[in-house]
């Protein structure tokens, strides 16, 4: 079985594909989708639409694993998050992926058992569960794998 996470944003977006076997996850591929900043959003957009596709062919995933938005305090950051999420939710769908949503409350319980641990935490646990020799990087990465793990323990693995 093979997740991708995505930890969505427009400039940056972090893309974590795992699977498991034998109750054993393993990385296989991470990193972001970066989009420039003097760029129309619509094509901002479509960049993140198409590379996204491209990680999915290269990497067969049976689940889509995404951070749901949750509190901002600045509605102009939350507008460009939700975009991007609405991308990659469409790009999924269009694969036929089933699609898992994840607050990052649920994420912090799924991967450290507690809701308040830090990013730090969080991301020295994805580096355990996964059994890498260094937290990855950069965070936007480290986060989706985080979601990419917990699409798999949702889905029962």
């Amino acid at each position: 079985m093979i997740a991708i996470g995505i930890d969505p944003g427009t400039a940056t977006t972090g893309y974590g594909v795992v699977s498991v076997e034998n109750n054993f996850f393993k990385c296989l591929d991470y990193g972001t989708i970066d989009t420039d900043k003097s760029l129309s959003d619509s094509v901002r957009l479509d960049i993140l639409n198409k590379k996204l596709k491209k990680i999915i062919k290269k990497n067969s995933p049976d689940i889509f694993a995404i951070e749901s938005i949750y509190f901002f305090k600045n509605a102009k950051t939350v507008i460009s998050v939700s975009q991007a999420r609405g991308v990659a939710l469409l790009t999924a769908e269009k694969k036929k992926l089933p699609i898992y949503e994840f607050t990052p409350l649920e994420v912090k319980m799924n991967i450290a058992n507690y809701g308040r641990a830090d990013k730090k935490q969080i991301q020295e646990m994805v580096k355990r569960l996964l059994n890498l020799k260094e937290i990855p990087r950069p965070d936007d990465a480290a986060d989706a794998l985080g979601i990419a793990i917990c699409g798999l323990i949702k889905r029962g693995i």
